[in-house]
């Protein structure tokens, strides 16, 4: 009985040591749940893909909507197996021409050949996206080149609340909705005032689970290109009240701001091909593995979520190409990350807040636990031993994000021939960042946070040998 209440004794003063508190702006529950999906597909499908154009205007007949071979569970099941956890489709464009049969213009499906009218894209992808289990977005662009009412600020307003509540009451749980910034000019020639707060409370009341995506969020923000990357300095940060859909200095969203009032992370978006929508001329323009898997590393791997673009076809399919291309960069994922050389090793800290916050944490496969310095330490190290002489050339680390981005600069050494040496240096860690190096053999390795703004909170730590 004594070893016993011992026991009990120390697991309760273990449990009693509180954790850090947060520091500067923090995540939001759906903006940490959404982190976590990091990768899921973009769809760029509507009356454009039957066009040949990129920005249609909105005098397009709906007869000329019409894929002979629609199915939309072709698409999940090869999103599912290319492993991304989701899907956005394109349900208006600035065309105005709606993929569902909404009840506020006839610049829609039920106007056009296919199903007799009787056809709804968002019906069949939602209810495909559930059966496969990923998760449902939505992109509704603002500007809409059909509408009569484009110009007319309040009626128009009105008119695209109205399509968000549409489109967000209608097809299930919505994980992200996506607002494009464009703003031009309507069918009158005037141009169209946005109520931005208005839309913004509109989605919060339909959909509250979901995050909101614009050039300024406000729960996540545009890269700043559309070519594939984050900065290898990225903040999750902005100043929220500067940055804006239409923002000039979009070249600041590729790294965030550091000093950001406001939590808003990055997401990369680009396509598999050199277009957004699908044109027979691009098929045999798809990406290369070799470039997916770049663009991964420098999106996922720099504290971004990759939203990547695949454009069906005329005949409502992904084409073959772009399937072979995500498989191949799946199978090339899954070689990279195979083993996690880590779990080999053993680890201790040069400061621990406890053994509820150990070094062992950073090996447990679980984001929620996490090592972390004690009296507040802004530096701090963990040193990992091998058994045997260890070949490796990629590292990946993870802060606890959910108290606040904290890491400002980082490095990893090690130990050779009695010495150490400094083998990869970075600035941000953030939700995850992924850094390749020339193979290095070891039995001693060194992850030094050389600085941050609070105490570090790391979760993981994870080495491979990538081909």
């Amino acid at each position: 009985m004594r070893i016993i209440f011992i026991s009990l004794c120390f697991l309760t003063a273990c449990n009693s040591i509180k954790p850090p508190k947060p520091f500067g702006p923090i995540p939001t529950r759906q903006q940490l749940a959404w982190q976590q999906l990091e990768y899921y597909a973009f769809v760029h499908f509507n009356m454009n893909t039957f066009t040949g154009v990129e920005w249609g205007d909105g005098r397009e007949h709906p007869g000329k909507f019409n894929p002979t071979q629609f199915d939309a569970e072709q698409w999940v099941r090869i999103f599912k197996a290319a492993g991304m956890k989701g899907v956005i489709i394109t349900a208006k464009h600035h065309d105005g021409f709606c993929l569902w049969p909404s009840g506020y213009t006839e610049h829609s499906v039920k106007k056009s050949p296919w199903r007799n009218g009787n056809g709804d894209v968002l019906r069949e992808l939602s209810e495909a996206a559930t059966k496969y289990g990923l998760k449902f977005g939505i992109y509704l662009s603002p500007w809409d080149r059909n509408a009569p009412e484009y110009g007319d600020s309040q009626r128009y307003n009105e008119l695209y609340m109205n399509q968000i509540r549409e489109v967000l009451t209608q097809y299930g749980e919505v994980f992200e909705f996506w607002f494009d910034g464009a703003n031009g000019e309507g069918p009158n020639g005037k141009k169209q005032v946005y109520d931005w707060p208005a839309f913004h409370a509109t989605v919060r009341k339909y959909a509250p689970n979901a995050v909101m995506f614009s050039d300024g969020g406000p729960d996540v923000r545009w890269i700043g290109n559309e070519a594939g990357y984050a900065g290898e300095t990225n903040w999750s940060l902005l100043r929220g009240s500067e940055v804006y859909a239409g923002y000039p200095k979009y070249t600041e969203l590729i790294e965030g701001h550091a000093d950001g009032t406001h939590w808003i992370p990055g997401e990369v978006d680009v396509s598999i091909r050199p277009g957004w929508y699908y044109r027979s001329s691009e098929d045999e323009k798809v990406k290369s593995v070799e470039k997916l898997r770049q663009i991964y590393y420098e999106s996922i791997g720099r504290n971004a979520n990759l939203l990547l673009n695949i454009p069906v076809d005329t005949r409502g399919l992904v084409h073959p190409n772009d399937s072979t291309a995500l498989m191949g960069l799946r199978v090339q994922l899954d070689q990279d990350f195979r083993e996690n050389l880590a779990t080999r090793a053993a680890v201790i800290g040069n400061s621990q807040k406890g053994r509820r916050f150990s070094a062992q944490k950073v090996l447990d496969h679980n984001f929620q636990s996490y090592w972390t310095t004690k009296n507040e330490a802004k530096t701090g190290w963990l040193e990992l031993t091998f058994n045997n002489p260890t070949e490796i050339n990629t590292v990946l680390i993870q802060e606890y994000i959910a108290l606040g981005q904290r890491v400002e600069r980082f490095s990893v050494a090690a130990e050779i021939e009695g010495k150490w040496k400094t083998i990869i240096t970075g600035t941000t860690i953030g939700y995850k960042r992924i850094l390749k190096f020339p193979t290095t053999k070891t039995t001693k390795l060194k992850i030094s946070i050389e600085q941050s703004r609070a105490c570090p909170l790391i979760s993981t730590i994870q080495f491979f040998k990538t081909k």
